[in-house]
C-alpha cells in the first residue's frame, strides 16, 4: 500500500519531549512570578473576527494573518496577538469589576510573516496586563514582572537590559526642539527606524518627513542618544512642556530602583513602539550582547479599550515570546538537561505475578507515584533494560518467592542496591 509523507508546515514547531520540556520550563516560570505579583490567570479563543484585529491596526494587518470565512460566512483569523481579546472580554465586564484588573495569559499567537531568526508563524506568548491605574506604579509593576521572569529562569543584569521610553516625554521635547504638533507622527515612524538606519538616511527622513533643518535634526539625534535622565533635567527641567513629564518618568525609574530592579533598566528615547496605540511608557528588553531580537516589548495603551466598545479605562501591558527567549537560554547555556524520569518500574518475573503488578501499580499511582511497567510479557533482563530507558529511579520486582512472604524486592537504580520491602511499607 502507497504511502504518504507529510512535511511540518514552515514557521511551525513540534513539540516532541525533550522540546516540550523546555516549553512547560519556560511557561511554569512565567506563571510562578504572574502569580506572586497577584496576577490572575485568563485565557480566550484561538479564533476571533477579523474585525476585532482590524479595528485595532488597521487593514494592512490582513496580509499578516491567518484569516477565512468560516461555514458561518463570517470573516475570521487566528489570533495573532492577545491585547485585542483581553480588551473585547474586558468591555463585557470590566465595569462591575473591582479596578486594578491585574491579569496574564500564555497564548499561542499566529502570523503569516517571513520566519526567519527568533520569528516563527507561531509562538507562545506570556502577556501579562495591569487595567484601570493610570499612574506610574502600574507601569513600574509591569517592568518589574517581564524582568522577574528572565530571572526566574537565571539570566541576570549581565544578559539583558530594559530598554525603556515614554512617548509623552518624547512628544513634549519634540515639540520644544520646534517639531510641529501634525509632524509627531512622521517622527516618531523615523525613530522608530533610527536605529536601523544610516546615519545619513536617517537625517534625509527627518528633513523630509518631519520638516527639520540641519539644526534642528542634529538636535533631535543628540536627544535620541540621551541616556541620562539627570542630564535631560538640566536641560530641559525648566521648559513647562517638559518638565511635568520628566517628573514623571523620574518616578517611574525611582520606583524601578526601589525594588532592586535599577541595573536592569536603561533610558533610551529610541524606543518607540511602532504600534500607535501606545500613549505612554513603553519598554522592550533586549540581550546585553545585542545579537537577537527584542525578547518583551509593552507600554502603556490608555484608549484600547475604547476602540471595541469598552469603558475608558487605562492599561499598561507586555508581550514576552518563547522564540526568541529559547535562543537565549540556549546560549547563556541555562536549558535544563531532558531526563526521562519514573518513581516506580514494575518486573513480575513470571506471567503468574503479573496481576499482583497491575494492582500495586494502580495503588502507587492513587498515592501520587508514577508509575510504569511492561505492556507485554517479557523477560527480567528485558524489562529492566525498559526501567533505565524510562527513568526509573527504584525498580520492583515481583518474585514468586517474595510475594508469598507478602514481600518485593526494591532495587536502586541510581546505586544498584537491593533490599526487599513489605507490601505493606509500600501501601
Amino acid at each position: 500500500m502507497a504511502t504518504s509523507e507529510f512535511a511540518r508546515l514552515p514557521g511551525f514547531r513540534d513539540f516532541p519531549p525533550e522540546d516540550f520540556a523546555l516549553r512547560a520550563h519556560i511557561q511554569d516560570a512565567w506563571g510562578r512570578v504572574a502569580r506572586r505579583y497577584g496576577f490572575h490567570q485568563y485565557d480566550g479563543p484561538p479564533l476571533e473576527s477579523l474585525d476585532l484585529y482590524v479595528e485595532k491596526s488597521g487593514e494592512e494587518i490582513v496580509d499578516q494573518l491567518y484569516s477565512f470565512v468560516d461555514k458561518g460566512e463570517r470573516e475570521v483569523a487566528l489570533r495573532p496577538e492577545m491585547t485585542p481579546s483581553l480588551a473585547r472580554i474586558l468591555a463585557a465586564r470590566s465595569r462591575g469589576m473591582s479596578k486594578p484588573i491585574r491579569w496574564f495569559s500564555i497564548p499561542q499567537l499566529f502570523r503569516y510573516e517571513r520566519q526567519q531568526r527568533g520569528r516563527l508563524r507561531e509562538h507562545f506568548q506570556w502577556n501579562v496586563d495591569v487595567v484601570g491605574e493610570e499612574g506610574v506604579a502600574a507601569d513600574a509593576e509591569v517592568l518589574a514582572v517581564a524582568i522577574d521572569g528572565l530571572r526566574e529562569l537565571g539570566l541576570g543584569a549581565e544578559d539583558f537590559a530594559a530598554r525603556v521610553s515614554d512617548r509623552r516625554l518624547l512628544s513634549s521635547l519634540l515639540r520644544a526642539v520646534g517639531v510641529a504638533e501634525e509632524r509627531l507622527g512622521g517622527a516618531f515612524s523615523v525613530i522608530d527606524k533610527v536605529e536601523r538606519l544610516p546615519p545619513e538616511t536617517a537625517a534625509e527622513l527627518f528633513e523630509r518627513e518631519v520638516g527639520l533643518d540641519a539644526t534642528g535634526v542634529e538636535t533631535v539625534l543628540g536627544l535620541l542618544d540621551a541616556v541620562d535622565l539627570d542630564a535631560l533635567f538640566e536641560r530641559w527641567g525648566e521648559d513647562e512642556r517638559v518638565a511635568p513629564e520628566l517628573e514623571r518618568f523620574r518616578e517611574y525609574l525611582a520606583t524601578l530602583d526601589a525594588m532592586g530592579l535599577g541595573a536592569y533598566v536603561q533610558l533610551d528615547l529610541r524606543i518607540v513602539r511602532g504600534l500607535a496605540y501606545y500613549t505612554g511608557i513603553v519598554f522592550e528588553l533586549f540581550d546585553r550582547q545585542g545579537e537577537l531580537r527584542a525578547i518583551c516589548g509593552g507600554g502603556r495603551y490608555d484608549r484600547l479599550l475604547e476602540l471595541v466598545g469598552g469603558e475608558p479605562l487605562p492599561a499598561v501591558g507586555f508581550g514576552m515570546g518563547d522564540v526568541v527567549l529559547g535562543e537565549l537560554l540556549a546560549e547563556r547555556a541555562l536549558v535544563p538537561d531532558y531526563e526521562a524520569s519514573l518513581d516506580y518500574f514494575l518486573v513480575p518475573v513470571t506471567a503468574a505475578e503479573r496481576s499482583m503488578a497491575l494492582g500495586l501499580a494502580h495503588d502507587l499511582r492513587d498515592r501520587g507515584h508514577s508509575v510504569s511497567y511492561a505492556l507485554r510479557e517479557q523477560g527480567v533482563g528485558r524489562q529492566m533494560k525498559s526501567a533505565a530507558r524510562e527513568g526509573a529511579r527504584t525498580v520492583l520486582v515481583l518474585g514468586p518467592d517474595e510475594l508469598a512472604r507478602d514481600r518485593v524486592v526494591a532495587r536502586d537504580m541510581t546505586t544498584g542496591e537491593e533490599r526487599e520491602i513489605a507490601l505493606a511499607e509500600l501501601s
